[in-house]
């Protein structure tokens, strides 16, 4: 047992069960602290975090230059109302304007996590006039009432229906599809370019494009959803750019803070940003001072260090050393950068998570044949090499595992 931890993992698991709401069911493990790219638990257990908080922490752990931010800030000034602003909230929002190549005229409002983005950019939408939105199947955009409704899987939804109104699903990478479903009545188009939790599937250049075209010719809106692609995570700045398409409305969270949670909306435009004026939005806790400075460390960071290039790079031998294996049940290596999915042939990534898990490396299962990578973006190719050397025989007690269910 480390000193960082007092009781076991068990002991803190029997709390964990008494003291909080169920809705994650039982954690997996219990997390006490981080360096880089690991974490130990309350065993003393140390874990490769391939994972990286779900493609939140963006440095990693523990890392020195976002430590150094956070304790500076909070030594100054941890929250400030609304009523005022602070230097680094100004500055925070400049550098996204910038780096997002935002024209003149565009905004960014700070809250505290992606799904509350996601309300912003309805709201948003409804001072077109209009109430019709378009998402597509496989899509998460989160779980408030308004997010909710925009997410497409049924089980999440059905349990606090009726939602709000008016919400067409349409298959995702059809351009048909969505031409026929975005009409003159259509508020805006909510679309991912790389859906995370629908299994980590980019969408096309012809489809976004087709996107920005339609909502161009009917007057929608198009919202891009960059709650996880964003910050770098894709080997862009935004994924957006990699496409060429710019969006009226953009979200974010996750990377943003590194860990300290912060979400933004980007509006683009001046048209755009005037849709919500002074008193149709707030926040208690958006853009206070800590997150500001937090999420300016992490993009000094990643300018700083060519993160950038670090994902591409890292992201594509990731890929490579995957098919080098030449075993017949991986299926492909999808995504872009540091956010990838090892589409398997069998119907055994959860069993497959669960070895990893044992052997020591934290993954996700984000499809029955999906895993999902995104690790901090400062992995290395030799850290995603133990894990590549390790996948055929974690596989083999995957498929023991899943055949003996």
């Amino acid at each position: 047992m480390t000193e960082r931890a007092s009781q076991s993992s068990g002991d803190y698991l029997a709390r964990y069960e008494r003291s909080l709401i169920g809705v994650f069911g039982m954690p997996q493990l219990v997390l006490t602290h981080g360096d880089g790219c690991y974490v130990w638990d309350a065993d003393g257990r140390q874990y490769l975090d391939l994972l990286g908080g779900i493609a939140v922490n963006a440095l990693g752990h523990n890392h020195p230059s976002l430590v150094t931010a956070i304790s500076k800030q909070a030594s100054e000034m941890v929250h400030v109302s609304n009523f005022f602003t602070s230097p680094a909230q100004i500055a925070l929002a400049e550098r996204l304007l910038a780096l997002s190549g935002a024209p003149e005229g565009s905004g960014v409002f700070f809250c505290n996590s992606g799904t509350e983005a996601i309300e912003g950019a309805i709201k948003i939408s409804r001072r077109t006039g209009r109430t019709h939105l378009v998402a597509a199947a496989g899509s998460f955009h989160g779980r408030t009432t308004g997010a909710l409704a925009l997410t497409s899987k049924a089980i999440y939804r059905e349990p606090f229906d009726p939602l709000i109104p008016d919400v067409s699903f349409v298959p995702y990478d059809d351009v048909d599809a969505l031409r026929a479903a975005v009409t003159e009545d259509t508020a805006a188009i909510f679309l991912e370019p790389i859906q995370g939790e629908g299994g980590v599937v980019p969408a096309s250049e012809a489809y976004l494009r087709a996107a920005r075209q339609v909502a161009d010719e009917t007057g929608a809106l198009l919202v891009l959803d960059e709650i996880q692609t964003g910050v770098g995570r894709t080997g862009d700045w935004f994924a957006f750019q990699h496409y060429g398409v710019q969006p009226d409305v953009m979200t974010l969270a996750k990377g943003l803070g590194g860990g300290v949670p912060v979400g933004a909306i980007v509006a683009f435009g001046e048209r755009v940003r005037a849709m919500l004026t002074a008193g149709q939005h707030g926040t208690t806790f958006g853009g206070n001072p800590l997150a500001a400075a937090s999420g300016l460390a992490v993009l000094d960071e990643i300018e700083s260090a060519d993160l950038l290039s670090h994902a591409r790079v890292t992201g594509d031998h990731f890929a490579d050393a995957v098919a080098a294996l030449g075993d017949d049940r991986i299926v492909e290596v999808r995504g872009r950068g540091l956010l990838r999915a090892v589409v398997l042939r069998d119907e055994v990534a959860p069993a497959l998570t669960a070895a990893a898990r044992e052997a020591g490396f934290i993954v996700n299962p984000v499809a029955p044949t999906a895993l999902r990578i995104a690790p901090p973006l400062i992995v290395t190719g030799e850290q995603l090499d133990t894990f590549v050397t390790a996948l055929p025989a974690l596989l083999d007690t995957a498929s023991t595992a899943t055949q003996g269910a």
